[in-house]
């Protein structure tokens, strides 16, 4: 890659005349039949109008495009009819802006495409699917000057090679490499397109008459397809991805950074998305944010919030407070500030174990966010998780539930489609422990010995994949393609990890404070009923027969549905042998989320899917310890 700075002008082919031919526009402005009709197309924001008005001088005209409010500016360059788009990210139907661009560039003999030179990785995209589609393509990398600030080198002449379009180097603002416009123009010419992608639009050729509208058809363009009466494509994700990868196998190639701090971070972000490299990074970044959200927040700061400010403090406070009102252990006294209490326990839930590890996981989240870091994992385990209905995305969710489930289900918001928050939703549930009870688990299972330990691990192992995939086969719909950009790898800037912590961890704790007080108040209901104590009744014939554990362990799976850990705790006073250890582990793994997670998951998915999720892990979790017990005990 070069390390020299971006200047001059760079061709992928000898000099290439246009020439002038009869030309009739539709829906763009009526025109002189001779007239070149050079179209501006560019990404919102990069300098399209800079250009426009050194080209058109005084000769302007400015209306509405025919059907919609969006403006289309037309003026003369020299021989040439000029068109100001408005600024889009792609080529497609979606909104009046992209539809108003998709027509122009149609009836366009020569596009000049705008780009961000500092912002390659986004912009490239757009041109990448203006090759696609045929068209005398020509690129005017703007903001040079930006490159220099920044000590950022394009490899003009090797782009220009990718791409196979002229490449010229200006900045708008100082009106720099202006002078090679109409050259831009002259030399224009179609692209290096992809081979699949060729072959399949010269098929539709005879249907369509341009590669242009072909391509769009294959990408699913309803109203493109509907004027030549042929059914729209599906592959459009499909293509989006293969063409968002092109464009990041380009950005690797051309940029470099002189700044020795900027070439490190290249250098990582390849060896991020490369598997024999980024799986040890990724072993490794998660190895520092379990230490960080699974044991400095969640063991050691919540330790001391919960135990000390929470029962410690508020707690025995808030019941002197009350039972100043009303006789202690009552049944209001109770569901106010018992065991459950609606002002106790629900506080200390909220502000002293909640608040911290929601804060921490926004902040672990804006740092992997502010870093670049994130995309590039959630592009390397994309193809894995395809095989359970899920895409890179949920690589997010997943990890963040071994340090907290509750957590872990709010970013499940971060998924696309409502299938895959429902697989994800329901893996979490299911399947991932959180790290208050790892803790407790690891330290049961290392007294139970090795094969215990490799027990336990490949059950949940298994229970894990065998979820995901009966739910990828079962609901409908398929699992949306990863299109995601790979921006540069950077030092995370601390105002911004700040800002997006803090309005993240205040929504959350805003949307979610009304449901802790709502199942507090259910649980209280509960306890003063008796309705607990029948619950643990009728699981005791289930402890002892199906899972050949003590009656008492039932007790701790009652335990579990306030706390995970609290019911993994529960069986530390047990008699148990190393297999009961095992089966017990499993069970209570798997067994219902804590009423924190089921009152996160009534939010996030409604309660209607989150009691059937509640109940399902009941029956799941009995199920499998049970064939456990029955293979082990």
């Amino acid at each position: 890659m070069s390390e020299r700075p971006l200047t001059g002008q760079y061709h992928s082919s000898p000099h290439n005349h246009i020439e002038k031919h009869r030309h009739i526009g539709v829906g763009i402005g009526e025109e002189d039949v001779d007239r070149i009709k050079v179209v501006l197309v560019g990404n919102p924001n990069v300098g399209k109008s800079i250009f426009f008005n050194h080209m058109s001088g005084l000769y302007v005209d400015v209306s509405n495009y025919p059907g919609t409010t969006v403006e289309v500016s037309r003026g003369r360059f020299n021989t040439f009819d000029v068109f100001d788009t408005p600024g889009v990210y792609g080529i497609s139907s979606f909104t009046d802006e992209e539809s108003v661009t998709r027509d122009c560039v149609l009836e366009a003999d020569v596009v000049l495409n705008i780009v961000d030179s500092v912002h390659l990785e986004r912009d490239l995209f757009l041109t990448q699917q203006l090759i696609d589609m045929g068209k005398k393509t020509a690129v005017l990398l703007n903001f040079s000057d930006e490159l220099e600030k920044q000590g950022i080198d394009v490899d003009a002449k090797l782009l220009a090679s990718y791409l196979g379009v002229p490449v010229f180097n200006t900045t708008a603002v100082t009106k720099k490499g202006f002078e090679h416009i109409e050259q831009a123009i002259a030399e224009a010419r179609k692209g290096e397109q992809d081979l699949t992608i060729h072959r399949r639009l010269h098929t539709m050729l005879s249907r369509t008459g341009s590669e242009a509208e072909a391509l769009l058809i294959l990408e699913g363009d309803e109203v493109i397809a509907q004027r030549h009466g042929i059914a729209p494509g599906e592959d459009r994700e499909v293509m989006y991805i293969e063409r968002r990868n092109r464009v990041n196998i380009i950005i690797n190639a051309v940029l470099s950074e002189r700044n020795r701090r900027k070439r490190i971070g290249s250098t990582f972000g390849r060896w991020a998305v490369n598997p024999w490299t980024g799986v040890p990074i990724l072993a490794v970044v998660l190895y520092f944010v379990y230490l960080f959200v699974g044991v400095l927040i969640a063991q050691d700061l919540v330790g001391f919030t919960e135990e000390t400010l929470g029962h410690g403090i508020w707690e025995p406070w808030i019941q002197g407070v009350v039972s100043n009102f009303l006789a202690p252990q009552s049944w209001l006294w109770t569901i106010l500030v018992g065991e459950f209490g609606a002002l106790s326990m629900t506080v200390t839930y909220l502000l002293f174990l909640l608040l911290p590890l929601v804060v921490a996981f926004y902040l672990a989240l804006a740092l992997m966010e502010d870093s670049g870091y994130l995309p590039r994992l959630a592009t390397m385990v994309d193809r894995s998780l395809n095989a359970i209905g899920l895409n890179g995305r949920a690589v997010i969710p997943l990890i963040l539930g071994f340090g907290c489930v509750t957590m872990a289900t709010i970013t499940t918001r971060l998924l696309e489609s409502e299938r895959e928050k429902r697989i994800a939703t329901s893996i979490l549930q299911f399947a991932i422990p959180c790290s208050a009870q790892i803790a407790v688990v690891a330290a049961l299972l290392t007294g139970a010995g090795f094969q215990a330990m490799v027990i336990y691990t490949a059950t949940i192992f298994t229970v894990f994949v065998v979820i995901g995939t009966i739910l990828h086969r079962a609901l409908p719909g398929e699992t949306p393609a990863l299109l995601i950009d790979l921006p540069p790898m950077r030092i995370p800037r601390i105002d911004n990890i700040v800002r997006k912590t803090a309005f993240r961890a205040y929504h959350f704790m805003k949307e979610a404070t009304p449901w802790f007080f709502v199942g507090a108040l259910v649980v209280g209901i509960m306890q003063v009923t008796g309705l607990l104590t029948v619950w643990q009744n009728i699981l005791a014939p289930f402890t002892t027969g199906w899972l050949q554990l003590p009656r008492e362990a039932a007790t701790a799976f009652v335990m579990g549905l306030v706390r995970r850990d609290f019911g993994a705790a529960g069986l530390y006073e047990l008699p148990l042998t190393p297999d009961q250890i095992v089966v017990a582990l499993v069970t209570i793994t798997l067994f219902v989320p804590c009423i924190a997670s089921l009152m996160v998951m009534m939010k996030e998915r409604g309660s209607k899917e989150a009691m059937l999720i509640w109940f399902g892990t009941w029956v799941g979790a009995f199920f499998v310890g049970g064939l456990l017990s029955q293979l082990l005990i």
